[in-house]
C-alpha cells in the first residue's frame, strides 16, 4: 500500500504529478552538483598533472648532467690514462713489463653517448579517438526539465570531456618522458 502523499506547502496533499516533479527537481540538483563536482576533480587532477610534468622535466635535465658528468669524468681518465703510458715511455728507456700495471678498461660500448644525440626518434604511437575532444552530437544527458540546471550540466559534462582528454594526453606525455629516462638511466649504470 502506498504512502499517504506528504501535505503541500498550502497543507493540501500532493498529487503524484507533484511528487514526481519534486524529486526530478532533487535529482536533477544532485546531478548538477555532480558535474560540478566532477570538473573540481579534473582540475586538480590537471593541476597535479601539471606539476608532474615539471617535476619530471626537472628530473630529465639532472639526469642530462648527471650524464654529461660522467661522459666528462671518461675524457678526463682517457686524458689521465694517455698521459700515464707517455710518462712510462719518457721515464725509462726500457718499458719494464713488471711495471706495466693492468690497463684501463677502455670499453666503447660502455662510454659512448646518446646514440640519437639527444633526439627522440621513436616514440609511442598514439591511438586517436575519433570522439576525442567531440562531444555526443545528442548530448550528454537526457534532459527531463530542459531547464537552465540542465544546460549548465550539459556545459560542465562537455568541459569534463574535454579535461578527460587533456589528461589522457598529459598520462601519455608522461609515460613517453618515463620512458626516455629510464633509458637515460640504463645508459649511466653502463658507465
Amino acid at each position: 500500500m502506498p504512502s499517504a502523499a506528504p501535505p503541500a506547502e498550502n497543507g493540501a496533499p500532493r498529487s503524484e504529478l507533484e511528487q514526481l516533479q519534486l524529486r526530478a527537481g532533487q535529482v536533477t540538483d544532485e546531478s548538477l552538483e555532480s558535474t560540478r563536482r566532477m570538473m573540481q576533480l579534473c582540475e586538480e587532477s590537471k593541476e597535479a598533472g601539471i606539476r608532474t610534468l615539471v617535476a619530471l622535466d626537472d628530473q630529465g635535465e639532472q639526469l642530462d648532467r648527471i650524464e654529461e658528468g660522467m661522459d666528462q669524468i671518461n675524457a678526463d681518465m682517457r686524458e689521465a690514462e694517455k698521459n700515464l703510458s707517455g710518462m712510462e715511455k719518457c721515464c725509462g728507456i726500457c718499458v719494464l713489463p713488471c711495471n706495466k700495471g693492468a690497463s684501463f678498461k677502455e670499453d666503447d660500448g660502455t662510454w659512448k653517448g646518446n646514440d640519437d644525440g639527444k633526439v627522440v626518434n621513436n616514440q609511442p604511437q598514439r591511438v586517436m579517438d575519433e570522439r576525442n575532444g567531440i562531444g555526443p552530437q545528442a548530448g550528454y544527458i537526457g534532459r527531463i526539465t530542459n531547464d537552465a540546471r540542465e544546460d549548465e550540466m550539459e556545459e560542465n559534462m562537455g568541459q569534463v570531456n574535454t579535461m578527460i582528454g587533456n589528461l589522457r594526453n598529459m598520462a601519455l606525455d608522461m609515460g613517453s618522458e618515463l620512458e626516455n629516462q629510464n633509458r637515460q638511466i640504463d645508459r649511466i649504470n653502463r658507465k
